[in-house]
């Protein structure tokens, strides 16, 4: 685990609890789905949190946004879903609740040091949720036309633009889109 660390604090630039524990879901996928390093897209990752693990699942399983094999949905939840394109077979890994220490009393510091004493202490099993799962995984990286926004003249990915006043827009200068609120 030692090396594995190494190289996603390289990647990070500093080594947090958050790292770990993308370090250790990394480290259970690439063991029971038996893969390395994604070269391409054989191996999709799904992260659903904006925390210090995601670079961890970057660095270590090579899921990159930029290869689309990284999906990310903002949820706020340490879970890290894995799948194999080959065959389908994937690995659900969700950090249990009742598994962190929850301690508000405490300092940032002494929050910190609860948090690494349970990493290092816990098994596998008792931190994580492990759970295979079989779910069609998302198409491979598709390379779109670049059309120029009427706007700004910037390009952009032709799914991504928007209609306005009968003329393509990025994103940006449409707006914000119709959502209901959501």
């Amino acid at each position: 685990m030692d090396d594995l660390i190494k190289k996603a604090v390289a990647f990070h630039g500093h080594h947090c609890p958050g790292l770990e524990i993308g370090c250790r879901a990394a480290a259970i996928a690439m063991r029971q789905l038996e893969f390395a390093r994604a070269e391409d897209e054989e191996i999709v990752a799904i992260c659903e949190t904006d925390a210090c693990g995601i670079d961890a699942v970057q660095a270590l399983t090579g899921c990159t946004v930029g290869k689309g094999n990284l999906i990310f949905h903002d949820w706020g939840k340490q879970v890290y879903t894995f799948g194999r394109r080959r065959d389908g077979k994937g690995i659900r890994i969700a950090l249990r609740y009742d598994a962190w220490p929850h301690c508000s009393d405490l300092s940032p510091e002494e929050r910190r040091a609860a948090a690494f004493d349970r990493l290092n202490s816990a098994s596998d099993e008792e931190l994580f949720d492990i759970r295979p799962i079989e779910a069609p995984l998302p198409e491979k990286a598709r390379i779109f036309k670049i059309v120029r926004c009427s706007h700004c003249g910037e390009g952009v990915m032709e799914p991504r633009a928007h209609l306005r006043d009968g003329q393509p827009a990025c994103p940006e200068c449409y707006g914000q889109s119709y959502t209901r609120g959501w």
